[in-house]
């Protein structure tokens, strides 16, 4: 699977902990194989998993829980190649698990996770979503009083709308999407991209962009006014709003794309890491995790009115009603083009 080695260049550019992992915080009481280690991103999102997801499953059969963080690719081959896997679930993107499904990541085989209960095209061999987020074109409304952006194509227009638009440092984020229906392509053939097209229309805005290398380098920015426009995931957009940035979303067009809990090859409780994925996108805590987070609930069958969102959530809602028009970002597209765009999204910035 050459195509798909660029994942194991990025990663190798991350440190590889050794594989007995650091920061974990171990839950208490219970003994035996009842248990998990589960590696994520830490901070608040790894809390919100902790108080929606893990503390409900102790409570229903007593599984304690290790969690460690950050949660690496490096790392999981580290593990896997050395025979000493010793992560249950990992949160981490679904690229990795498509691209190296069966090789470092384990093929879900669990009834309960029936694929028909997700949208179509959100799930993989090894992967399926356990939750769903968009990425969100937002405006701080206090840099123009006047006239408002009220499309896709105003990101890219600095003429009417100056000002420094702030993405996340990575082809994913978005911006490749946006820039070809601002162009002019529909919604309905966006896929499979035209990469070059796609860079062309952002080179006429290139000195107003930045490429912020975190989320959290995406909120200061705007929180501070040093930007006046984003394109970021709907998490970080209300993070952003409650932290003081006055943003305005755009409802005319944004990507949506799922967030997923995978199992390395070799995890030491498979068969209770995929009861855990069940028990994930079942819809009681389906929908405590998006009451927390503000994201949706992974399966369709999950009515959005019952999750009980704030107002500042709804704002940032892309999966409520009349919020423009959203395209779920291709996941086969995406994991067997990775190690091309990489490349030329490097190759590109730096040109």
């Amino acid at each position: 699977m050459t195509t798909y080695r660029i994942v194991a260049v990025l990663a190798a550019a991350s440190l590889v902990i050794s594989a007995c992992g650091v920061g974990g915080d171990s839950g208490s009481g219970g003994s035996g194989d009842n248990k998990l280690t589960w590696a994520s991103t830490g901070g608040q999102f790894q809390d919100d998993e902790k108080k929606a997801l893990q503390e409900p499953f102790t409570a229903k059969n007593g599984t304690t829980f290790t969690n460690i963080s950050p949660a690496e690719q490096a790392q999981v081959r580290t593990m896997v190649t050395s025979g000493k896997t010793i992560w249950d679930l990992a949160n981490m993107s679904w690229i990795y698990a498509g691209a190296y499904c069966g090789e470092l990541f384990e093929k879900l085989d669990d009834p309960a996770l029936d694929r028909k209960k997700f949208p179509e095209g959100t799930t993989g061999d090894c992967f399926v979503p356990t939750y769903r987020y968009a990425n969100i074109f937002s405006y701080n409304a206090d840099m123009y009083p006047g006239a408002k952006p009220t499309t896709i194509k105003d990101f890219f227009d600095v003429k009417k709308f100056p000002g420094k638009r702030v993405v996340y440092d990575y082809p994913k984020a978005g911006l490749l999407e946006a820039a070809l229906v601002a162009d002019g392509v529909p919604p309905a053939q966006v896929y499979p991209l035209d990469v070059e097209r796609a860079l062309k229309k952002i080179d006429t805005i290139k000195s107003s962009m930045v490429f912020a290398a975190s989320y959290g380098a995406i909120q200061q920015m705007m929180v501070d006014k040093q930007a006046s426009m984003t394109l970021t995931v709907t998490a970080r957009t209300i993070v952003s709003k409650q932290s003081g940035a006055n943003l305005v979303p755009v409802w005319d067009f944004n990507t949506t794309d799922i967030g997923v809990l995978v199992i390395p090859k070799g995890a030491p409780h498979k068969a209770l890491a995929q009861q855990m994925l069940a028990f994930v996108t079942e819809p009681e805590q389906a929908k405590a995790y998006a009451k927390r987070t503000g994201t949706a609930p992974a399966r369709a069958d999950v009515d959005l009115n019952s999750v009980g969102y704030t107002d500042e959530q709804k704002k940032f809602n892309a999966f409520l009603p009349d919020r423009g028009t959203t395209v779920e970002q291709d996941k086969k597209w995406w994991i067997e083009n990775t190690d091309a765009l990489v490349k030329r999204w490097t190759a590109w910035k730096v040109g």
